[in-house]
């Protein structure tokens, strides 16, 4: 019996762990995020700007996102979705700027995906939405992408919040792409684009799936990690118990 009851409050603790830290995880990821985080300075690259319906009652509608025009990007062109519509906006700037080498005068200040009636983003749902974006400046290793996510209920809640100056991750972090320095291809993290209307390397981009989705990934590992804590806790006790009773079981 105290074997038992031993192994019984080793799994309860082991559940409890488990539950507080997958819990953890789901709150921590459930936010606008650029995917992948990274693209090369003077290239283009890729991106899927991945969207959580974070409310229980509302459906995401409209999703914004605000280009820099301190960095300006001059080249944007949008994958099409099906149920989306999409919006690029330019806007001539005050006076040229340099990047990578060349004279910009006008930039895209922002994309805007609107959802057609029954596509919308519903409760427990994701969405992804691509671009091609660049040319990446060359003169910083980051940009922030302000994003707007606005639901059926008319809430507009804004993912626009830099880190934090100790590192730590703020409540409505904005989606950020770090900038590394190339190779000299002009090729992006992800892909470039090449004159068709495509990406350069659509193939290679499209061997992940789409909808692999990192919260998976990290909850996943969170559930081995607990697990294996749990089975080196339960055999600690029974071969403790063991022991104590002489050896038997």
């Amino acid at each position: 019996m105290s074997t038992t009851r031993s192994l019984f409050r080793t799994t309860g603790v082991t559940a409890a762990i488990a539950f507080t830290t997958i819990a953890g995880a789901g709150t921590a990821a459930a936010h606008v995020s650029a995917n992948p985080e990274q693209a090369e300075q003077g290239g283009h690259a890729k991106i899927a700007f991945r969207v959580p319906n974070e409310r229980p009652d509302a459906s995401t509608v409209r999703v914004h996102v605000a280009l820099p025009l301190d960095h300006p990007l001059s080249s944007v062109r949008t994958k099409p979705l099906p149920g989306w519509t999409a919006e690029v906006r330019k806007v001539r700037l005050d006076r040229p700027v340099d990047v990578a080498g060349a004279q910009v005068t006008e930039a895209v200040s922002g994309i805007t995906w609107t959802a057609r009636p029954g596509t919308a983003i519903a409760p427990d749902q994701f969405q992804e939405f691509e671009a091609t974006l660049g040319t990446f400046p060359t003169d910083t290793d980051r940009l922030l992408l302000p994003t707007e996510q606005t639901y059926d209920s008319g809430e507009v809640v804004r993912w626009d919040q830099p880190p934090a100056a100790d590192g730590s991750e703020p409540e409505h972090p904005a989606p950020a792409l770090a900038l590394v320095e190339g190779d000299g291809s002009g090729h992006g993290h992800g892909s470039a684009p090449d004159g068709t209307g495509h990406d350069g390397h659509e193939d290679a981009a499209e061997a992940e799936p789409a909808g692999a989705d990192d919260t998976a990934r990290v909850l996943g590992g969170a559930g081995l990690a607990v697990g294996a804590l749990g089975l080196g806790l339960g055999a600690g006790a029974l071969l403790a118990a063991r022991r104590k009773n002489g050896g038997r079981a």
